[in-house]
């Protein structure tokens, strides 16, 4: 079994003043910290759902991730900042020091905020909604530890973003 590590998140957020959701994962996986962005494991779902949601190719490089983000107006972060985890498993995250959204919240035009996933979802609900007093809508992981979610309904679910930015 893996050993806990205290781990500091490692990169910033992604946003823009013009971004108008804000989708949270928990804690960035071991790939996305060592690729220093956003979903950066390779089987994770989230570039392909959100892709097909927007009607846009699926965007492979860090560059065309930014473009893609930057052009449907989407911001990006996770609701822990530091914590003790052991690997990327969500279910061994313990001592948690929440992520700072104040910033995101008071520069952009966030109309919605979103957590990937039911670990998230708790995590959001039990350090941030309380101070931020912005409830979120909680989406199904798109984990590949998700694996009872096909493609298709992930993106069933996840189409309500689009409300928010059409």
């Amino acid at each position: 079994m893996k050993q806990l590590n205290h781990v500091t998140h490692g990169f910033p957020p992604f946003y823009e003043k013009k971004s108008r959701i804000l989708i949270l994962g928990s804690f960035p996986s071991v790939k996305s910290r060592e690729v220093s962005f956003f979903y950066g494991f390779p089987r994770n779902r989230f570039w392909q759902v959100t892709a097909e949601l927007r009607k846009c190719a699926v965007p492979a490089s860090e560059e065309e991730k930014r473009e893609f983000l930057h052009r449907n107006r989407i911001a990006l972060y996770d609701v822990i900042e530091e914590c003790d985890i052991r690997g990327s498993s969500d279910s061994s995250i313990t001592n948690v020091i929440p992520a700072d959204l104040k910033p995101i919240l008071k520069k952009a035009e966030i109309r919605a905020i979103f957590v990937n996933g039911a670990t998230a979802s708790k995590l959001y609900d039990r350090y941030l909604e309380p101070e931020l007093k912005v409830p979120a809508i909680r989406l199904p992981s798109t984990s590949p530890a998700n694996a009872a979610w096909s493609l298709e309904k992930l993106e069933a679910e996840w189409k309500i973003i689009n409300e928010y930015l059409d």
